[in-house]
């Protein structure tokens, strides 16, 4: 029998997509290895404030501040890094999620990696500094 899929309406649902997404990603032999070295032990701190992100963004419930770009901005990554993470992010939202904040959350996604990577790239072909 298979489960129904409900949209993403609530905080437990934000914190079950972000911790089996983080599951997935931390597994993943390309990318995976690229979280660990900077995220290190902060594994549950950096959990926290990817819930109060996609909270803010997916439920209109503002409890992230800050600015999401300037810890990347100097990452060893390319496409094919955006594309593998935006596989798994879209892959852990149709395991467990239909509906409208679902969609939502998939397109927001594929926005910010596409402006991320020009970013990255940006930062990587000048040697400028982003500002934080």
């Amino acid at each position: 029998m298979t489960k129904q899929k409900n949209d993403i309406t609530t905080i437990e649902d934000i914190r079950m997509l972000v911790d089996r997404f983080y599951t997935s990603v931390r597994g993943n032999q390309q990318i995976g290895p690229i979280f660990d070295a900077v995220i290190r032990d902060q594994w549950p701190k950096h959990l926290e404030k990817m819930y109060r992100f996609w909270e803010t963004v997916l439920l209109d419930n503002h409890t992230y501040f800050g600015s999401p770009f300037p810890p990347h901005a100097k990452l060893p990554v390319t496409q094919q890094h955006f594309d593998t993470w935006l596989n798994i992010w879209q892959q852990t939202i149709d395991a467990h999620f239909r509906g409208p904040k679902a969609d939502e959350a998939k397109w927001r996604a594929e926005k910010m990696a596409a402006m991320f990577l020009s970013k990255i790239e940006y930062y990587q072909s000048t040697g400028k500094t982003p500002l934080v």
